[in-house]
């Protein structure tokens, strides 16, 4: 029966990390699952356990491991010598804990990292702007208009209205090619 509390007691630790760092439920506190899940357990012990599983879940979610994966991971740890290590029954716990809540962190961790707002969509198009129709004969080359759909979760989207001249789009052309450059490069090199 000590077995089977133990195992509750971690799951609602793992569960109660989830909370706190990956749902931002502000109730969670260290305080609280130390008094509900471990009263016995003495602060430094309580202290030490917390760190370590959350050190773990940090390393599971950031490398968003399938079954797999966890399982190696999981083996690894608990041969590990040591306190950085894991036993059996906290390897279990994080395998069911991760099994179950994969999904919610993948989707709390996609949510904090998104940049707001965000492009929603994109339109554009080219006029051809006749000298009769400005007045100045100097300004007759194609005009590039660009709309972007600019909007945050939940929101409505707010319009941005770009208008390039040829230099213009030869410029941000030039740019994008450059962060492309950039992009290649930090894949390539991973």
């Amino acid at each position: 029966m000590a077995d089977a509390e133990a195992a509750k007691s971690l799951s609602g630790l793992l569960n109660g990390i989830a909370q706190k760092v990956y749902y931002n439920n502000s109730e969670i506190t260290e305080e609280l699952l130390k008094s509900e899940l471990f009263p016995e357990l003495p602060q430094d012990a309580f202290t030490a356990l917390h760190d370590k599983m959350k050190g773990l879940i940090k390393s599971i979610a950031t490398a968003d491991m399938d079954h797999a994966q966890l399982e190696a991971f999981l083996t690894a740890q608990t041969r590990k010598q040591g306190s950085g290590g894991v036993n059996a029954e906290q390897a279990a716990a994080l395998s069911r804990f991760w099994k179950s809540q994969r999904v919610r962190v993948r989707e709390s961790l996609l949510s904090q990292s998104r940049w707001e707002p965000g492009l929603r969509g994109l339109s554009w198009r080219v006029d051809l702007q006749t000298a009769a129709s400005r007045g100045d004969a100097a300004h007759s080359g194609p005009v590039a208009l660009m709309e972007l759909e600019l909007g945050r979760a939940g929101q409505d989207s707010e319009f941005v209205c770009l208008e390039f001249d040829e230099a213009r789009v030869n410029q941000m052309l030039k740019k994008m090619a450059d962060i492309q450059e950039s992009i290649d490069r930090i894949v390539h090199r991973t």
